[in-house]
């Protein structure tokens, strides 16, 4: 089982093409040692949007020479990609056939009563005293993939000790994380707040009708 966790810079938004990409392989849930590491930068095939540029710092002329967003590919061994918010990166980079852990969704698990679950907010929950000098340079792909290491170190020891016994592999992990990724509340619409299982039932039937509705909203109304 082969682990990445994975973070893109992008041009933005808006049909969002890669600038920077970084990875880190990871050895196993037991150790979350690093066994190989990646940058690099990339030319978009479209201007950089000015949120991205306040958020990356990554100007366009400083990408000519690079080469193009779309020779970047996963190694082929990736089985399983993590990240905060791990569909945004799967999305930018076409959708590949992989297993996906969501630590934004585990950290929601885990820590439910935390005002925020961004992954900087998850840094200062958990490493206090060094969080200012770990997210200096948040939202550079390669920090923010270190960054996510350490979260994950702290997710599987929440995990451990809700289990009593540590996480066994990439696939249990996932599993979890699937789990996870189940909304309890509605986030949108008329209903926004409500528990799902106290819905109206002609609300969930119209939702479930819905062609573009989140996979992981439409178990959460299928149970």
């Amino acid at each position: 089982m082969t682990a990445y966790i994975f973070d893109s810079e992008t041009t933005g938004l808006n049909d969002p093409h890669l600038v920077e990409a970084a990875w880190l392989k990871l050895s196993s849930t037991s150790s979350i040692a690093v066994t190989d590491s990646f940058l690099q930068r990339y030319k978009p095939g479209k201007p950089i949007e000015l949120s991205a540029l306040a958020t990356s710092h990554i100007l366009d002329e400083e990408l000519e020479g690079c080469a193009p967003h779309t020779s970047f590919k996963l190694p082929v061994d990736t089985e399983y990609l993590i990240g905060h918010n791990v569909d945004y990166d799967w999305r930018v980079l076409g959708q590949p056939n992989v297993k996906r852990i969501c630590t934004r969704a585990l950290s929601g698990k885990l820590w439910p009563d935390a005002d925020s679950h961004t992954q900087s907010a998850m840094i200062y929950l958990h490493y206090r005293n060094e969080a200012t000098a770990l997210l200096r340079n948040a939202h550079a792909a390669l920090d923010d993939v270190k960054n996510c290491r350490l979260l994950l170190v702290k997710i599987l020891d929440g995990l451990a000790a809700r289990l009593g016994r540590p996480v066994n592999d990439w696939e249990e992990l996932w599993q979890i994380s699937e789990d996870a990724r189940i909304p309890t509340v509605i986030s949108f619409g008329k209903h926004k707040g409500t528990a799902i299982s106290d819905l109206p039932s002609d609300y969930k039937r119209w939702l479930l009708n819905q062609s573009d509705l989140d996979p992981f909203l439409r178990k959460a109304l299928s149970k």
